[in-house]
């Protein structure tokens, strides 16, 4: 039986997108020696890579400092890909509805491989103390309450489910055995809470959009400082969560 032919990668872009890659996750701006090294990239080449990224606009270059950051170069093409997502123009203002009716953050995330969920819309209250969290943002698969809708509409074995889960980085840590419990109570009513265990005093409720082919696909959270929200304002939320994901599940 013949072998399926290897694909073959450009080596240059390989490393050009891993040096994006790594900047993005950097808090500060960072040298060359530092991401040659943690890349594995040869210095000179990497040297290289991050003058063309400044060149074209998608990295900046700090002379004081002489360290990288990202630049805005990398928003818009960012922009140009979710602009062509329908989905993320319709859902927006509803969004913003319930950010402002309910005072909370409302995040959008979309799945963008097998292991991660991708941060591609938000809204914010019009309060003076906001949760806020970046466009691009990246997330495992499994994290918070979102993680329990994704896993829920997946279709992988509880011991694929234990692996992936016992990499996340919890504040308040969930035996696996109680989260995996967890998963046939948000089957039934079609929500995930998560209060304080992905981050301490933060409560978080997650609703679960499928794509066509009833594979995990969109998550909408709600965040808010658990202190700030009684079990009324918990039980109205959830109902506008809800209705918003038969519409959307409808509508997609």
């Amino acid at each position: 039986m013949n072998n399926p032919p290897q694909e073959k990668l450009v080596g240059a872009l390989v490393n050009g997108l891993a040096v994006l890659r790594y900047l993005q996750r950097a808090r500060n701006g960072v040298g060359v020696t530092h991401v040659a090294r943690d890349l594995s990239i040869n210095p000179s080449t990497c040297f290289n890579i991050l003058r063309t990224l400044v060149h074209e606009g998608l990295a900046s270059f700090d002379q004081t400092t002489k360290t990288y950051t990202l630049s805005m170069g990398v928003v818009s093409l960012a922009q140009a890909a979710l602009d062509r997502q329908n989905h993320i123009r319709v859902l927006h203002p509803e969004l913003q509805r319930l950010a402002v009716s309910h005072s909370v953050a409302m995040n959008l995330w979309q799945v963008v491989d097998d292991n991660r969920v991708l941060l591609v819309d938000r809204a914010e209250p019009n309060t003076p103390v906001q949760i806020s969290m970046r466009i691009g943002q990246r997330l495992p698969l499994l994290a918070g309450a979102l993680g329990r809708c994704m896993a829920v509409q997946s279709d992988m074995a509880k011991s694929e489910l234990q692996r992936r889960y016992n990499r996340i980085r919890l504040a308040t840590p969930m035996d696996f055995e109680d989260w995996f419990s967890q998963l046939d109570r948000v089957r039934e009513d079609g929500y995930a809470l998560d209060q304080g265990h992905f981050a301490r005093g933060i409560t978080t409720i997650s609703v679960g959009i499928a794509n066509s082919a009833g594979q995990p696909f969109l998550a909408i959270s709600a965040i808010a400082v658990s202190a700030q929200i009684d079990e009324e304002g918990t039980d109205a939320l959830i109902h506008d969560l809800l209705n918003l994901k038969n519409v959307s599940s409808l509508s997609g």
